[in-house]
């Protein structure tokens, strides 16, 4: 063996200790505190892994469809419910799936749903992408990201604090499309939403283009799967396997903003903060969470897998690069979209993925309020990107696919 074969250093594969810390991960968890919570944490990486190669945000289709008219990522996101309400209503109406008891988030509407989710949506443009989008751009190197996530985190406390008397506020009792309709009645109702919504965007497309947009050609083959990008209607219909696959093993559908509130509240009660008087985590099972480990709590077990797939995913595309230089403009932003994100999160009981993309795929007509509400607050949150973000930036995401 040559000196120069002795003197090279070895390379490191990042993918590969990060994927193994993953799989030791969940097999720690498992063993710890069950199977079940092991494979959600797997389940987890999955999501990070496709988020990440899929690009698949909800923040970018929202404002391209705001901005320029362009509807293939919603129409994507009609894709995803349709699969997903297909997939959970007959599980739902059962009460069980693979003998497993479930239920879906289904909550009630009012005052807090509305402003919470308008706030949310201001969040999303400001911040530059909504929980999933910050999960999985900060697990990819997005530096930037991880000020919007801790800021997520800080806002989410501070939408505990307040819960009580936002839930004092009038308020309807919640509504199930499964126990109103029946499971054949709500998935007329449903799939017929998504389709008016799906020829919304092509006749506001066509209207302002001409035509439709085309999807971008992607070699699908040799290595493509591992190193990505992937299709976005296959990122469409993953996302709407994985959260059925959350459903069958943790019983109720993914979610993700909830361990922001109790990662805040650890923090808070670590630097010498009580919250424990506060009306959130009085109830009993929030109480729970409080005193027991994160690594007992799914969606925070969940979390740590979507930042350690994304980070994956980042690495096998050979771009996980962090980048501190951001400009001051932009981490203002960055701040304020953050607490918005999360005291919006807590208000409206969940973000794009545990009211919009769950709520809806659970039949709770809460996820449409939250939709309708949140989209309004995008079209404020677009005309505001200019006071923090110029040139293109202003125009763009922050982090594709967020």
């Amino acid at each position: 063996m040559s000196e120069l074969a002795l003197s090279r250093p070895a390379r490191v594969s990042v993918p590969a200790i990060a994927a193994g810390a993953l799989l030791l991960g969940a097999l720690a968890v498992g063993t710890a505190f069950g199977a079940r919570l092991g494979a959600l944490m797997v389940v987890g990486g999955l999501l990070g892994m496709v988020l990440y190669h899929a690009a698949f945000g909800f923040t970018a289709a929202w404002r391209v469809f705001i901005t320029e008219r362009r509807g293939r990522g919603l129409r994507a996101q009609m894709v995803m419910l349709a699969i997903a309400v297909l997939l959970f209503f007959p599980a739902l109406g059962a009460g069980s799936l693979f003998g497993q008891s479930v239920y879906g988030f289904v909550s009630p509407i009012g005052v807090s749903v509305i402003v919470g989710a308008f706030l949310f949506g201001i969040g999303m443009q400001l911040g530059g992408g909504c929980a999933s989008g910050t999960l999985f751009t900060a697990g990819g190197g997005n530096a930037r990201m991880l000020i919007t996530l801790l800021f997520f985190i800080v806002g989410s406390l501070i939408g505990t604090a307040h819960f009580t008397w936002w839930q004092s506020l009038p308020a309807f009792q919640p509504v199930s499309l499964v126990r109103e309709f029946g499971v054949g009645g709500g998935l007329v109702v449903s799939l017929g939403l998504f389709a008016a919504i799906a020829a919304f965007t092509v006749v506001m497309e066509r209207r302002r283009h001409g035509g439709l947009e085309r999807a971008p050609a992607i070699d699908t083959g040799n290595r493509r799967w591992l190193t990505g990008p992937w299709p976005l209607l296959f990122g469409a219909v993953a996302l709407a396997l994985l959260n059925f696959a959350t459903l069958a093993l943790a019983g109720r559908p993914w979610g993700i903003t909830s361990a922001f509130a109790l990662w805040g509240a650890k923090g808070f009660e670590a630097i010498g903060g009580d919250v424990s008087q506060w009306g959130y985590w009085q109830a009993s099972w929030n109480a729970a969470a409080l005193e027991a480990t994160i690594w007992r709590d799914i969606t925070s077990v969940m979390n740590i897998g979507i930042l350690v797939g994304a980070l994956i995913a980042a690495s096998l595309a050979g771009k996980f690069a962090p980048s501190f230089r951001i400009p001051a403009r932009s981490i203002a932003a960055a701040v304020i979209g953050g607490l918005l994100l999360g005291y919006g999160a807590r208000l409206a009981f969940g973000c794009n993925i545990g009211a919009y993309f769950s709520g809806i795929a659970s039949g709770s007509l809460h996820g449409w309020v939250w939709l309708v509400a949140a989209f309004a607050g995008n079209l404020v949150g677009v005309r505001l990107r200019p006071l923090f973000f110029t040139g293109e930036a202003a125009r763009k995401p922050v982090a594709k696919g967020c």
